[in-house]
């Protein structure tokens, strides 16, 4: 099979889609292009500069992700975050951060190793006593990532990132909705505390706590304002 039998995606420089992919997936996830936005492949490719080759395999891409549809001669359509998908993906996280706790509490990891969970708890503290809903955000979203990544299970980390990402949107929606999320720091704190022990069933046992009540608390909001997607 020649190249030219594998289509013009075959010859993009990967990079190229990857950037649109990322410009893309950064707007979905930020509500700059919010629930039920629609364009043009053309559209998007003018706004990047790119033409629309690597725009169409990054739609693809996203397509895959479920963060669009692609839609025929129409372009594409961001899909919305409904309760039961919120539901589902807290679900998912639980287990697989559940995982990657039970591998680090394991093997009892030094102060050293967890030192970017504290620092980010702490900016999380940090954050909420200047009212930042935003950085405090940011900075629970690095403690998830560097929990997971302290597993050393790059597979699992690539797993969780993806479901992490979907929930990404309804979460910084809803980031005024909630009270005050002071809990978090506290709920994390206790896990480090937990896996620095080697405490595999406590560690365990407090990040699901976490989690679901994290879901709970996310599911009441889309029930509170009777939210039927986001």
């Amino acid at each position: 099979m020649t190249i030219s039998a594998l289509g013009e995606s075959a010859t993009l420089p990967p990079s190229l889609v990857d950037q649109a992919h990322e410009i893309m997936r950064r707007k979905i996830l930020d509500n700059q292009w919010s629930p039920g936005f629609q364009a043009l492949e053309q559209e998007v490719a003018l706004s990047l500069g790119m033409s629309r080759t690597p725009v169409r395999e990054a739609l693809i891409r996203l397509q895959q992700e479920g963060f669009v549809a692609v839609i025929p001669r129409r372009g594409f359509r961001v899909l919305p975050v409904s309760p039961t998908d919120m539901k589902e993906i807290y679900e998912i996280l639980t287990a697989l951060e559940c995982m990657a706790v039970e591998l680090v509490a394991r093997r009892k990891p030094s102060q050293t190793e967890l030192k970017p969970l504290v620092s980010a708890t702490r900016e999380m503290t940090a954050a909420l006593s200047h009212d930042d809903l935003e950085k405090w955000a940011l900075a629970d979203e690095t403690f998830h990532h560097a929990l997971v990544k302290l597993s050393g299970n790059k597979l699992l980390l690539e797993a969780a990132m993806g479901f992490w990402d979907r929930a990404h949107r309804a979460r910084m929606f809803t980031l005024r909705l909630r009270p005050k999320p002071t809990n978090s720091t506290k709920e994390h704190m206790s896990l480090v505390a937990k896996m620095a022990e080697g405490d595999v069933p406590g560690a365990v046992e407090v990040n699901r706590f976490h989690r679901e009540r994290a879901s709970r608390e996310l599911i009441s909001i889309f029930e509170q304002f009777r939210l039927q997607q986001l």
